[in-house]
């Protein structure tokens, strides 16, 4: 799963031309690493419509305070350079889906 820091997201993430699904993430978080497999598993099935990134918040407080991530797993949606969803808890990838495609 492709990481992204607060050096690079203003242009892996505000730049993209896809939509993006951010994991805000930390290495203690049990449910975040649940979600592994789920989030991998949606990143190439989706690919073409929805690029799929992580965030340590732990390595990366600029932008985890900016978006005011609270609780572990968040997940976020940009799309054109702005926060268009936002999702906290770890969930089965249908019902990720289905989040999604409100947004997509």
């Amino acid at each position: 799963m492709p990481e992204v820091t607060d050096e690079d997201f203003v242009e892996e993430v505000l730049g993209a031309r896809l939509p993006v699904l951010v994991e805000f993430t930390a290495d203690w978080c049990p449910p975040c690493r649940q979600m592994g497999p789920v989030l991998s598993a949606l990143a190439a099935e989706e690919g073409e419509r929805l690029k799929v990134v992580q965030l340590n918040v732990d390595d990366n407080p600029l932008t985890t305070n900016a978006y005011k991530v609270l609780s572990m797993p968040t997940f976020m949606v940009f799309r054109d350079g702005e926060p268009v969803r936002s999702m906290v808890g770890a969930r089965p990838k249908r019902r990720l889906l289905a989040e999604l495609s409100e947004v997509l």
